[in-house]
């Protein structure tokens, strides 16, 4: 639980500083990065439950974008302003880095395998805001 807790902390600080970096304004700043911390949880809480990876990442950005969408609704502002620091921690870091590593030491089964992975995620990410936007558009072009 302690893990948890602090993964989702650590999310919330990691959007909160990617959201001062983009120049995103004070008022915004919380809820912003309240969205890092709901894209991270339900990605723990979906890889609890399929222990799918791709599944997860899929499920997180596609609440993260719904989230996002709701926010600029109500806030009247872009919806990009609340997407991107919601999908931050969300963004394959880790097996990007792992992958670059094996790359430069020459260890091409274990590149292959973190740049399988990091594709994945990041297609993930991708589909998962496809996914949301293009079901948004439909349901705005029904009379």
């Amino acid at each position: 639980m302690k893990e948890i807790v602090t993964q989702l902390i650590t999310a919330f600080l990691g959007s909160l500083g990617f959201a001062l970096l983009f120049g995103l304004r004070r008022r915004y700043l919380f809820v912003s990065s309240l969205g890092g911390v709901i894209a991270w949880g339900v990605y723990l809480i979906m890889l609890a439950w399929t222990d799918v990876g791709f599944l997860s990442c899929l499920a997180a950005a596609a609440v993260a974008v719904v989230y996002a969408e709701l926010l600029a609704h109500g806030l009247k502002t872009p919806a990009t302003l609340f997407v991107i620091p919601a999908i931050l921690p969300l963004v394959p870091g880790s097996s990007l880095y792992y992958a670059m590593s094996s790359a430069v030491r020459g260890d091409l089964l274990s590149t292959r395998d973190y740049g399988a992975q990091t594709l994945a995620y990041a297609l993930a990410i991708a589909a998962g805001i496809s996914l949301v936007t293009a079901v948004r558009q439909l349901r705005a072009k029904k009379p």
